[in-house]
């Protein structure tokens, strides 16, 4: 059976952001603060390495509710069983991804394209990762940024939950859920912070605060 999961706040990992502290104590520090969910990325890893790695996370995300997503690897996330399995949709087709691994696996795509966003089929893709919103060096080799007016319109389009991507920080929580998005997803945000736990926990406060002021319907929508 598919977990439930929640796009709130949205840590995807970096190994090299995450210097010394290294990415096994930053999920849990992030965790600790409030993340909801936690995707594996690292572009340089081979299969292998991501299984190691993707072990070591599924033992500190045990007995929480937060799903580990692996990121573009399908052999990584059959193998290692994940809860989810990531892809942009110029690495592997979705409807392939999903016939791979199966109806309970969650499964999310990048869409930068209101185009992409209306394609979505909604019996195969759980959620989209939408941007990016504005450009970051954490991925250099992103599309063209498309701002909090590109993100509502992506929104508007997706069948599915969006989660908005590319540059977030604390800051951005009331925009981009104003836009529509179930939530942010953050990787220099956490990733790097001398105190992931208190940098998560400022993050949840802002996404808290932005959906207390919220009208009703806006809140229903945010929270759905």
């Amino acid at each position: 059976m598919k977990k439930p999961f929640d796009l709130s706040l949205y840590l995807v990992l970096d190994p090299d952001l995450c210097g010394p502290m290294g990415m096994v104590e930053t999920t849990r520090a992030a965790v600790a603060g409030g993340v909801t969910m936690v995707q594996l990325r690292d572009k340089h890893a081979s299969t292998a390495e991501m299984i190691e790695m993707g072990r070591v996370l599924k033992v500190v995300l045990a007995g929480t509710s937060v799903p580990l997503i692996v990121n573009d690897d399908v052999e990584a996330a059959i193998a290692l069983q994940t809860e989810g399995l990531h892809v942009g949709q110029e690495d592997c087709d979705a409807r392939s991804a999903r016939a791979r691994i199966g109806p309970d696996m969650i499964l999310g795509v990048s869409v930068e394209t209101e185009a992409l966003a209306a394609a979505i089929d909604p019996a195969i893709v759980d959620y989209a990762g939408v941007g990016p919103v504005f450009a970051t060096p954490t991925k250099p080799d992103h599309k063209r940024p498309v701002g909090l007016d590109g993100l509502a319109r992506l929104v508007a389009a997706s069948p599915v939950p969006t989660v908005a991507i590319s540059g977030l920080k604390a800051e951005h929580a009331a925009p981009v859920l104003a836009a529509g998005a179930d939530g942010l997803a953050v990787v220099s945000a956490i990733c790097g912070k001398p105190d992931p736990r208190r940098a998560a926990e400022e993050i949840v406060e802002a996404i808290s605060a932005a959906r207390r002021q919220m009208r009703p319907g806006e809140k229903a929508e945010a929270e759905r």
